[in-house]
C-alpha cells in the first residue's frame, strides 16, 4: 500500500484519478475568487455571506484537488483533503467541516444557524486556500 494519502483514497474509490484540465482549473479558481470577494461584502445578509464563503471555499478546495489529478463527488472529502492538496493545517479545514455540517442542516432540514465569527473564519481559511492554489497555478 502506498503512503500517498490521495493515492490511497483513489485505491479505495473515494477519489477518482483524472488529469487536470486548464480551462476547468481556471474556471474553478475564478469562481472561488469572485464568490470570496462577494462573501466579504458586509452589506449582504449573513446567510448569503455564509453561502458565498462556503461555495468559494469549495471551488478553491476543488481546484487544489484537481491540480493533484483527482476528482471527488464528496464535498466533505474535498475539504478533508486540503491537508494534502493545499498544506492546510487540520484546524483550518475543520472550520470548513463545521461549515459543511451547518450547510447540510440548512439544505436538508431548513435550519441555518450561523454567526459572524464562523463566516469570518471561513473567509480566512478560503483566503489561505486561494493563496496556496495561486502558488501552484503560477509555479
Amino acid at each position: 500500500m502506498t503512503s500517498d494519502p490521495l493515492e490511497n483514497l483513489a485505491c479505495t474509490g473515494q477519489l477518482k484519478p483524472e488529469p487536470p484540465a486548464e480551462a476547468e482549473l481556471n474556471g474553478l479558481f475564478l469562481s472561488g475568487q469572485r464568490r470570496l470577494a462577494d462573501a466579504e461584502q458586509e452589506s449582504l445578509s449573513l446567510e448569503s455571506r455564509f453561502d458565498l464563503a462556503y461555495n468559494a471555499a469549495h471551488a478553491l478546495a476543488l481546484t487544489a484537488l484537481r491540480l493533484q489529478g483527482y476528482r471527488s463527488e464528496s464535498r466533505y472529502l474535498v475539504f478533508q483533503c486540503l491537508k494534502h492538496t493545499a498544506d492546510l493545517p487540520n484546524a483550518q479545514w475543520r472550520v470548513l467541516d463545521q461549515a459543511h455540517r451547518k450547510r447540510n442542516l440548512a439544505e436538508y432540514e431548513g435550519h441555518l444557524e450561523v454567526d459572524e465569527s464562523l463566516v469570518a473564519a471561513m473567509i480566512r481559511v478560503a483566503r489561505d486556500v486561494e493563496a496556496s492554489v495561486r502558488l501552484r497555478l503560477e509555479g
